[in-house]
């Protein structure tokens, strides 16, 4: 057996560790915002209902926020180990970008994550809410500089190559912020977030309802959950939609491989299912939609869309791994759509809260928008491939020169054991927290919470 390329296994490596990583950012953005809507709805109503959902889920917020900076410190340095002509060269412009997450985000993450998990005895209600506004914004903050960067990578604007340099020099840091792609993938991965938290909160007060633990605070983020489906699931399908638009505009062959298509030509069908042959350059077991893919991505059943043999065969993505990502984010996307009508449909009828299939159905899909997540970021970055810094800079230009394949192949096996661990540890405490549920608030009676000290004096249930 010939070993394996140092380029395949850098690539790997960082694929590994990412796509770890993204678990986590994904669920912290959303449960920020839920606890913001939840601190907020306490303060006005003054409902115990709503602080004892915020402290539950507080603790998965801050056990989840720690993964993912735990995670997400291995990245950086894979930039200057693996891929440090990477970093050399695209540094001016992607260094300052990351910089700016630092100096912003994580900074107001970090600054007043301790007042919102520790100090309702120490501040007035008005400062924590505002310290939980304040980590709220900065998880999306994070994620602007983040998919600003990497955005960037996928639709490069507002730089040059500069050969005597031999790096990308910055013309407009407006232009490169704002990046042709950046709009349509923010947004789609902010409500990819929202979405993937939403069926978290969904699935687990289900688990809840169905095991008849604390059943009315259960409904209460239940309810919440499954209308935020409701809205999130058609939405996510309309800004796929125009982020798919826009990606046929700027990376066609990435929007070929998605579709399996070969040969440019209108009418082109929806594949619902084939085995792309990239070697043969063809598709076998081809079951589809007649003009599908024309409808969706032009609009006509006679529009063109663009097929993978109109670049070099070097130049084209990994088709199958794109092709059945993407039908596997746009699969489970349906399925979000249905489960939020069918629980529109149980709330019209009264059995939102007494419809086990229901509950089963969202308990079972928990983690499915983690899977989704994944399988659109597979698409996109495998997509890009073969270049990090789509049509100018290409992978294999990209690794360390000195870095070899046994050294990134030794680390990647590390990665791989203490990352299982990791996640182990993470699960267990997860499922702890659960099991434990939504504990009642001892204390005094609910007239003394008027006071400055929301939180300390909420009786039990």
């Amino acid at each position: 057996m010939p070993p394996i390329d140092v380029e395949i296994l850098a690539r790997l490596q960082f694929a590994f560790t990412v796509s770890f990583h993204i678990l986590f950012p994904t669920l912290t953005i959303g449960l920020a915002a839920f606890l913001v809507i939840l601190e907020a709805r306490y303060l006005r109503s003054k409902d115990d209902a709503y602080l004892r959902l915020y402290r539950f889920w507080v603790k998965v917020f801050a056990l989840t926020f720690g993964m993912g900076v735990v995670s997400g410190l291995v990245l950086s340095y894979q930039f200057g180990t693996n891929w440090s002509e990477y970093s050399r060269i695209s540094g001016p412009v992607l260094g300052p970008l990351i910089g700016f997450e630092v100096l912003t985000a994580f900074f107001l993450e970090a600054g007043f994550l301790g007042v919102m998990l520790f100090g309702w005895d120490k501040v007035g209600p008005r400062l924590h809410f505002l310290a939980t506004c304040l980590v709220g914004f900065g998880t999306s903050l994070s994620a602007f500089w983040i998919l600003s960067a990497n955005s960037w990578m996928q639709t490069p604007a507002g730089a040059h190559f500069d050969a005597a340099l031999g790096t990308f020099v910055a013309d407009d840091w407006l232009a490169i912020i704002f990046n042709p792609s950046f709009p349509y993938r923010f947004m789609h991965m902010m409500t990819a977030s929202f979405l993937t938290s939403s069926l978290v909160i969904a699935g687990i007060s289900a688990f809840f309802l169905l095991r008849h633990d604390d059943k009315a605070l259960a409904r209460k983020g239940f309810s919440m959950a499954m209308w935020a489906i409701v809205i999130l699931a058609p939405l996510q399908i309309f800004l796929g939609d125009l982020h798919g638009l826009n990606t046929l505009e700027h990376q066609p062959t990435k929007v070929a491989a998605m579709e399996g298509n070969w040969e440019t030509q209108s009418r082109a069908p929806l594949l619902l299912f084939a085995i792309p042959d990239q070697k043969a350059e063809t598709n076998h077991l081809e079951l589809g939609i007649p003009g599908g893919a024309s409808l969706i991505l032009r609009h006509s059943l006679d529009g063109v869309v663009p097929g993978l043999k109109d670049v070099a065969a070097e130049d084209r993505p990994p088709v199958g791994i794109v092709f059945w990502s993407f039908r596997v984010m746009v699969g489970l996307g349906f399925i979000f759509l249905a489960v939020g009508a069918y629980g529109l449909y149980a709330r019209w009828r009264g059995t939102l809260y007494t419809d086990k299939w229901l509950a089963r159905a969202c308990l079972t899909l928990t983690p499915a928008g983690f899977i989704a997540t994944l399988a659109g970021w597979f698409v996109t970055e495998v997509g890009r491939q073969p270049y990090t810094i789509y049509g100018l800079l290409r992978s294999s230009d990209s690794i360390s020169p000195i870095v070899s394949a046994s050294a990134v192949a030794t680390t990647l096996t590390l990665f791989i054991i203490v990352y299982g661990g990791l996640f182990g540890a993470y699960l267990y405490y997860l499922i702890k927290l659960v099991r434990a549920g939504t504990a009642p608030i001892s204390g005094q009676a609910p007239e003394a919470m008027q006071g400055a000290r929301p939180g300390l004096v909420v009786p039990a249930e």
